[in-house]
C-alpha cells in the first residue's frame, strides 16, 4: 500500500510519522491521502486515478499529518477516487474537501525548540565571519583595480589588432582582386582566341562538305560512263584501258570521299571539345566575375558600413573546397588544355588544306588519265572503223567481180550444151547405121572422145562454179560480219565519243578547288 499525500511513500515510513495506521469507517485498513485510501491494485487499476494524483498539491510528510477526510455515504469497502470523466454508478460525484494548511495542524513544541537551536552561532564565529568579510572585501577590491587595468590595456591591445587584422583581410582581399582580375583577363582573351579558332574550324568544316559533295559530281559521271560502256556489243564489250581507267577513277573518288569523311568527324570530335573546354572557360569566368564582385563588395566594408551584422560562429564553418595553389591550378589547368586544342586545331587547318589539294590533284589526274583512255580508246575505234570500211568496200568489189565470173562460168556451161547435143546427135544417128556400116571408125572415136571431153569441161565448170559460188557465200557472210562489226564500232564509237567523252568537257568541282589545285 501507498500513501499518495506522501509522494507515494511505502506504508512503513507512512506508520512512523502518524504513529499507527488510520482505519476508515467502514473496517478497512490501508496508507493514508489527504482525500482518501486507496490500495496499490486499486491505484493501478482504476482509469484516471494518476491523472487525478498528478494535479494534486504536494505535501511534506515529515510535518505534516494526513488530514482527516470525511467519509461519503452509500460507498462500499473502498473509497472511490474518481474523475468526473470516470465516474461509476453509485460513486458521489461532489467535490473533496481539504482542511485548512494554516490551523489545520497541532505542531510539537519540543520539537520546534531543538530545531531553533541547531540554527545559533557563537562570538567567536561572529566575530571571525566580520574578519573575513573585511579581508574578503580588500581582496575582491585590489583584483577588481588589477581587472581594471589589465581590461584597459587588454582594451588598446584589441583595438590595435583589430585595426591592424582589418587592415591586412583588406591587403589580402585586394591581393585576392588582383589575382582573380589576373586569370579573369587571361580567360577572356583565350576565350577570344578559342571563338576564332571554332570559326575557322566551321569554315574547314563547311569546304570538306562542299569537297565531299563536288566530289559525288565526277563520281557520278564516271559510274554514268560505265554504265554506258555496258551498252557495247560484241567484241568491243572489252575490259580495256579505259574502263581501268574509270575503274581507278571511282576508287579514288571514293578514298577521298572516305578519307575527308574521316577528317569531317574528326573537325566535328574538335568542335565538341572545343564547346566543351569554351563552355568550362566561361562558367570559370562566371564564377571569377562572381567571386570578384563579392571580394570588391567585402573589401568596401568597414566600421561605418550600413550593411555589416552579426554572423556568429561563422570562422568555424569552413565552406572552402580549395587552396591558392589549386585554385590556381584549375584555371591554369583549363587554359593549358584550351591552348592544346586550339594547336592540335590549327594542325588540323594545315592537314586539312594539304588534304583538299591533295585530293582535287589527285581526282583531276584520276579525271585526266579517264579522258586520255577514253580518247584514245576512240581514235582505235575510229582507226578500226576506216580499216573495216576499207576492207568492206574491198569485199564489196570482191563480189563484183566474183559475180562477174560466175556469170562468165555460167554463159560458158550454157554455151558447151549446143555442142555437146551436136556431138551426141551425130553419135546417136549414126547408130541408125545398117548392118555392117556400124563401124568403129575414126569419127566414132572422136565422136566418143568429144562428148567426153565435153561432159569433163562441163564437170569442170559445174566444180568451178561452185567454188565461185562457195567463194561468193563467204565474201557474203564476210561482208555480212564487217557490216555488223562496223555496227558495233560504230555504237562503240558513239557511246565513247558522245556520250562519255561529251559529259567529260569540264572537270564538275568548284573554282575554290581549282584554286587549291593551282596554288
Amino acid at each position: 500500500m501507498y500513501c499518495m499525500n506522501a509522494c507515494n511513500l511505502p506504508y512503513s515510513d507512512v506508520n512512523k510519522i502518524d504513529q499507527g495506521p488510520r482505519t476508515k469507517a467502514c473496517g478497512w485498513t490501508g496508507e493514508c491521502r489527504g482525500e482518501g485510501w486507496i490500495s496499490k491494485t486499486d491505484r493501478c487499476s482504476r482509469p484516471g486515478v494518476d491523472s487525478l494524483l498528478r494535479t494534486l498539491p504536494w505535501r511534506h510528510a515529515l510535518v505534516q499529518r494526513p488530514p482527516e477526510t470525511s467519509v461519503y455515504s452509500g460507498m462500499s469497502k473502498e473509497y472511490c477516487l474518481y474523475d468526473s470523466g470516470y465516474a461509476g454508478d453509485g460513486c458521489p460525484t461532489e467535490p473533496l474537501k481539504f482542511p485548512n494548511l494554516v490551523t489545520g495542524f497541532n505542531v510539537n513544541a519540543a520539537h520546534a525548540s531543538r530545531t531553533a537551536l541547531y540554527t545559533r552561532y557563537s562570538p567567536s564565529d561572529w566575530q571571525a565571519n566580520n574578519a573575513m568579510l573585511y579581508n574578503g572585501t580588500d581582496c575582491t577590491r585590489n583584483t577588481a583595480e588589477l581587472v581594471r587595468a589589465e581590461a584597459l590595456r587588454l582594451v588598446r591591445e584589441t583595438d590595435d589588432k583589430s585595426s591592424r587584422g582589418q587592415m591586412d583581410s583588406g591587403k589580402k582581399l585586394g591581393e585576392r582582386l588582383t589575382d582573380i582580375n589576373y586569370w579573369k583577363q587571361e580567360i577572356m582573351k583565350e576565350l577570344d582566341l578559342k571563338v576564332h579558332e571554332s570559326h575557322k574550324l566551321l569554315e574547314t568544316r563547311q569546304t570538306l562538305e562542299r569537297m565531299i559533295k563536288e566530289l559525288d559530281g565526277p563520281l557520278h559521271i564516271a559510274q554514268e560512263n560505265l554504265y554506258a560502256r555496258e551498252s557495247r556489243q560484241g567484241v568491243d564489250l572489252v575490259h580495256d584501258a579505259a574502263e581501268q581507267a574509270l575503274l581507278c577513277e571511282i576508287e579514288t573518288i571514293r578514298n577521298w570521299q572516305k578519307k575527308l569523311c574521316q577528317q569531317l568527324d574528326g573537325i566535328n570530335t574538335h568542335l565538341a571539345q572545343g564547346r566543351a573546354s569554351r563552355h568550362e572557360l566561361e562558367r570559370d569566368l562566371q564564377r571569377k566575375e562572381q567571386a570578384y564582385q563579392i571580394d570588391t563588395g567585402a573589401a568596401q566594408l568597414n566600421n561605418n558600413s550600413k550593411d555589416i551584422s552579426f554572423h556568429s560562429g561563422i570562422e568555424k564553418v569552413d565552406p572552402t573546397v580549395s587552396i591558392p595553389e589549386t585554385w590556381s591550378g584549375f584555371t591554369e589547368a583549363l587554359l593549358k588544355r584550351s591552348k592544346l586544342e586550339r594547336a592540335t586545331a590549327q594542325k588540323v587547318h594545315a592537314a586539312i588544306d594539304n588534304l583538299l589539294v591533295q585530293a582535287a590533284n589527285e581526282c583531276w589526274s584520276a579525271w585526266n588519265n579517264s579522258n586520255n583512255a577514253l580518247t584514245l580508246r576512240v581514235a582505235e575505234l575510229l582507226d578500226a572503223k576506216n580499216k573495216i570500211t576499207c576492207h568492206l568496200s574491198k569485199v564489196q568489189q570482191e563480189l563484183y567481180d566474183m559475180e562477174k565470173h560466175m556469170e562468165i562460168i555460167r554463159k560458158s556451161i550454157e554455151d558447151k550444151a549446143p555442142s555437146l547435143k551436136v556431138a551426141q546427135t551425130r553419135l546417136e544417128r549414126r547408130t541408125h547405121r545398117p548392118d555392117i556400116e556400124l563401124c568403129r571408125d575414126e569419127a566414132q572415136f572422136r565422136l566418143v572422145s568429144e562428148i567426153q571431153d565435153i561432159n569433163e569441161t562441163l564437170e569442170q565448170l559445174q566444180r568451178k562454179l561452185v567454188e565461185v559460188e562457195a567463194a561468193h557465200q563467204q565474201l557474203l557472210k564476210t561482208k555480212a560480219c564487217l557490216e555488223h562489226d562496223l555496227k558495233i564500232k560504230a555504237n562503240s564509237l558513239f557511246i565513247d565519243r558522245e556520250k562519255c567523252l561529251g559529259l567529260r568537257k569540264s572537270f564538275p568541282i568548284s573554282s575554290f578547288v581549282t584554286q587549291r589545285q593551282t596554288c
